[in-house]
């Protein structure tokens, strides 16, 4: 059988080399809009996919040089008058496991012989299998690109730039889940709210929604006082949540459920709460009972309620 010629052996071990440098240069190109997990996950398919193909098709003309090689062995030796072994297929798996070691048979050990014998171990003149040394030159072809790509100066992407990538994702994911808990609310298991981030939120729907008729600070109008500490449904920020919740039908004020989110009611109840004690000017006189909370109630509770 001959020797595949050189030109392919070095095609065939620059050809993943070249397509390694694409796929990476690919991906840096493309680095932004591969923050987007389905993208990412699009894009890594994709490489995947013409990764195997290429493979596939390589792996197809090893074979199919191969076997042109032992036709045109055998078309010699028969030219040559010597004859020619038909029992033996044309490609078996000897035939390839030869290709891949290029190991020496067992008979002809002697011509490699390099006359070293320690303890009846002979030291042989054994080349080094191709897979191994093409896959070598290989990963030094994959090494001057991966540092071209991620270490050389003017490129921006780098494993700095991919943490930081990594971590606005992680931040989206996070406001999503606490968006998704905070939609979760009830009158159960709502709580009062402090920071000035929800309570300006708060303020917003209370001066769009309920200021027309419970006064801009809250002074009361056709509404009652949301500033002294009597009411008419109970004081904590479970018994907010479920007036604004449901609202007072009998009492025209309707159910907010249906235009509020959770958290928006959750929001407007606490800054409801906020403006206890404010003593705004023109305030109206207080209605219903004075509540004080009881002392097995949670923190968030113990703070004045709304109407």
């Amino acid at each position: 059988m001959k020797r595949i010629p050189s030109y392919i052996k070095v095609m065939l071990s620059l050809l993943p080399a070249g397509l390694a440098a694409a796929g990476l240069q690919a991906q840096t190109a493309d680095a932004p809009a591969a923050e987007n997990p389905e993208n990412q996950l699009i894009f890594l398919l994709l490489i995947s996919s013409i990764v195997i193909a290429l493979a596939c098709l390589l792996l197809t003309f090893a074979v199919l040089v191969l076997i042109r090689h032992q036709v045109a062995t055998t078309a010699e030796g028969a030219a040559e008058g010597q004859a020619v072994k038909t029992s033996e297929p044309l490609l078996s798996w000897s035939k390839i496991q030869a290709a891949l070691t290029r190991a020496v048979p067992v008979e002809r050990e002697a011509d490699i012989d390099m006359g070293h014998d320690y303890d009846g171990i002979r030291e042989l003149d054994n080349q080094l299998p191709p897979w191994w040394k093409y896959g070598f030159y290989i990963s030094i072809a994959f090494a001057a690109v991966y540092m071209y790509i991620y270490h050389w100066p003017g490129h921006d992407w780098s494993s700095i730039k991919e943490y930081e990538a990594e971590m606005a994702e992680a931040e989206i994911i996070k406001a999503k889940y606490q968006e998704k808990l905070a939609e979760g609310v009830n009158e159960n298991s709502v709580t009062l709210l402090t920071d000035p981030a929800s309570l300006e939120n708060g303020k917003k729907i209370f001066t769009s929604l309920c200021a027309a008729c419970h006064g801009m600070q809250g002074e009361g109008g056709i509404g009652p006082n949301l500033t002294d500490p009597y009411w008419l449904h109970g004081g904590s920020i479970k018994d907010v949540f479920s007036t604004i919740k449901y609202g007072v039908p009998e009492k025209g004020m309707i159910s907010w459920q249906s235009q509020l989110k959770p958290n928006q009611m959750q929001e407007v109840g606490s800054y409801i709460l906020s403006l206890q004690g404010t003593n705004p000017p023109n305030a109206k006189e207080p209605q219903g009972e004075l509540y004080e909370p009881n002392s097995d109630q949670t923190e968030e509770n113990e703070t004045v309620g709304t109407h």
